[in-house]
Order: C-alpha cells, then structure tokens, then sequence
C-alpha cells in the first residue's frame, strides 16, 4: 500500500538529498587551537511489516513474519504502500523503495531478483520524483506511483492489463502511462482505476464488473467509470474482484463481485458493473477494501462522526463486529475501550486500524502471522500488536506501518 525532496496505500539506501549527509562547519581558529563541527549523522525513516509475501508461483508464501520486524529507510518516509508481493516506502526528497519479491519487475530497478530486508531503490528517469503512491493498495505483482507533475508510472507484472498501454507486457522499470493530473489512483488483482483530471478510469481485467463501466469485458487501454458524474472523488480503492470510490461529499460507491454482499446495498450474489451507492447513517471519512480470492472481500469505514461500519464477508472476524457472517449491508463495529480509532486497513480476511494513539489493531485470519502477535490464530477482537504508528497499509496476507519518531 499509497498514500506515499515528496499513499499509499514505497524504500532506497541512497536518498540524494544533501540534508542526508553529513556535514562540516569551516573550523573556527584561535590563537591556540581550531575546533571543527562534528559531523551529523544522516536522518532515516523506520517501517515495520509482519505477514508473508506472495506472488509469481501462486500459493508460496516468503519471509513469514508473526511479529513487526523493523525496516531501515535512508531518509524521513512520508507515504507507505504494499502489494501482494512487495512493500513500498516513500522518502521526503521523492525516492521510493521496494522489498519483498522482485521476480516479476517489482522493484523497478532492471533486475528480477528478491530482497527481504534490504531495501531497493526504484529507478525512474532523471528528473521525476514521485509526490504519492496508493496507500490502499497495489495490483497483483506490479505498482504504481505518481510524480510531482501528476503523471503516473507503472512497473511490474500488468498480467491484465492494469497499467493501460494496450498490452499485457511486463516493465522491469517504470514507465509513464497515459494519465495526467491525477489525484488518486488504487490497484489490486489485475486491474486498476485512476482519477485523471476529474474522471474515474480502469484497466485490466473485469472480474465480476469490477471495472465499472458497465460491460463484463475486459481492458488494456482506459474505459470510462460510469456514475461517478458531479462531486469530486476523493479516495479509489480496490480488491480482488471489487472497486470504490469515496466522493468529496462523504458518499461512498462499490461495484464488482457480490457473492458475499460486498457491495453493501444489503443484497447478495448481486454483482454489479456500474457503480451502487451505500446506504450509510453518514458522510464517509475514510475507507479501507480487502479482499484477495473469491469467497471473501470486505470494505470498512469511518465516518465523519468518528463512528465504524463494515460489511462483506465476515467468516475469520475482519468485520470488526465479533461474528462470523457474512454482512450485505453495512453494520456498525467497535474500537477497544477508551480508543480511538484515526485509520484502517484491510487485506485478504485480516483487518487493522491505527489509534489517534498511534496504537495498531489487528483482527481476522492470521495462518501467516498477518495480526501480528506472534501467533497464526485467528483473532476474533482487536489486538494491540504496534504502536508509534502514523499510517498502516495491507494487502493481501502483509501488512506494513510508517513509525514515528524515527532515530
């Protein structure tokens, strides 16, 4: 997960900015002796993830982690974001990182090999440095990030399409795609939407209408979102077989697969290939969307009240409510007592949310470690697994926190 010197909801060694070396003052002479300024030590950023990578050879999990396991940024990260395979960490001076898996062109440096703790700088042209990537979340193998210009580039996998060109071909570097002035853009599985200039567009592939465009076929070059005419659109998410988009007015809209009521307009094996306006008790001030295969995918909310509503599927706790059903319409769920929850994230059936604390929730599945206490039990209420953080982003079975204060 963007979003993220520049979310969402991504990581380098050498930041290029010449506040991150060390500096020397000229040395001041007396008549006795000259004293020379010690050198500063360079700022860096710290992230901690937890959970297992996939990606490539599907159904292989890499670098399993139960707990936060801490990693080391050359600069202040300002932006954060995760895809099935890799983690993503933006720096301040508009450098990104990546770690994980590499074997699809993931890192955007050439190369196609893994580094699990060693972060890899993603190599744009000269010139460009990136302003946000999508803190929600990114396609199946491949990433996005947008520049300061408001251009947006693409790496990686694009197995269906997602990254607009007309062609399925896999970047081992980022290359610019045909948007510009874009504001905010979400990817998961194989397809993607951007806002360009006001107006919604997807690519890839169409799971269950997830496009939106009121056609079941797929595409490599842009289709237009239907329905999202009038109030500006604020936030896009995505999942596996499902797409939302959050407007300025605090609407907030679903399309895609139903199977379980993802679509939250209390209906079930619904889909829908435009998008379906839900009924909520108020304006939406942030959403989170998961989801990674068929038979699960949830969307979570905060409201402009502060108050919590969910809905989808609910069979490993991720709704928030303590069961273990399935919810078509939205219901509401609860923070632990005496906290207050800022953010969420969501993944595959695991689901978070950052406190105005900086504490980190955990609740759902966990067969990898993806709540984060060092057990792979299912946890059924929220769980106190970090603290210090001020973003999280999830997808699929990672999880990865930007943390505060760093040294």
């Amino acid at each position: 997960m963007a979003a993220l010197c520049a979310m969402v909801t991504a990581v380098t060694l050498a930041t290029g900015c010449s506040s991150g070396h060390p500096s020397s003052a000229p040395p001041a002479k007396t008549a006795r002796h000259h004293v020379t300024a010690a050198a500063q030590p360079p700022v860096q950023g710290t992230v901690e993830h937890w959970g297992t990578f996939f990606g490539a050879s599907k159904g292989v999990n890499y670098d399993t982690q139960a707990s936060p396991v801490p990693v080391t940024l050359p600069g202040p990260v300002t932006g954060i974001g995760t895809s099935n395979s890799t983690e993503y960490a933006l720096l301040s001076n508009g450098s990104l990182y990546a770690w994980g898996l590499g074997t699809e062109g993931e890192f955007g440096d050439g190369g196609t090999k893994n580094s699990f703790t060693t972060p890899v700088r993603v190599r744009f042209p000269a010139g460009v440095r990136i302003a946000s990537i999508p803190a929600d979340v990114m396609p199946y193998d491949t990433a996005l990030a947008v520049d300061t210009t408001g251009h947006v580039w693409g790496w990686g996998q694009n197995g269906g399409g997602e990254l607009c060109l007309g062609n399925t071909k896999t970047y081992l570097t980022p290359v610019r795609l045909p948007f510009s002035r874009v504001t905010t853009l979400a990817g998961a599985s194989n397809h993607a939407l951007y806002d360009a200039g006001g107006v919604v567009w997807a690519c890839g592939q169409n799971l269950d209408g997830s496009l939106g465009d009121g056609r079941m076929r797929s595409s490599t070059r842009p289709v237009r979102v239907t329905g999202l005419n009038g109030p500006l659109v604020t936030r896009l998410v995505t999942a596996f077989a499902n797409s939302g988009a959050l407007l300025s007015n605090g609407e907030y809209f679903d399309w895609g697969y139903d199977a379980n009521g993802q679509l939250g307009d209390g209906l079930v094996h619904q889909s829908s290939d435009v998008p379906v306006r839900v009924n909520l008790p108020g304006p939406v001030a942030q959403v989170a969307q998961g989801g990674s295969i068929w038979n699960n995918g949830q969307t979570l909310v905060i409201l402009t009240d502060g108050s919590l509503f969910s809905w989808g599927a609910g069979h490993s706790y991720q709704l928030g409510n303590g069961v273990t059903r399935a919810e078509p319409s939205p219901v509401r769920f609860y923070p632990p007592a005496g906290v207050t929850y800022q953010s969420l994230a969501t993944g595959s059936a695991t689901s978070y949310a950052v406190s105005t604390a900086g504490q980190v929730y955990a609740w759902g599945v966990s067969f990898a470690g993806q709540v984060g206490n060092g057990q792979m039990v299912t946890a059924s209420q929220p769980v106190l697994v970090a603290s210090g953080a001020t973003a999280v982003s999830a997808t699929a079975n990672n999880v990865l926190i930007n943390v505060r204060g760093a040294p």
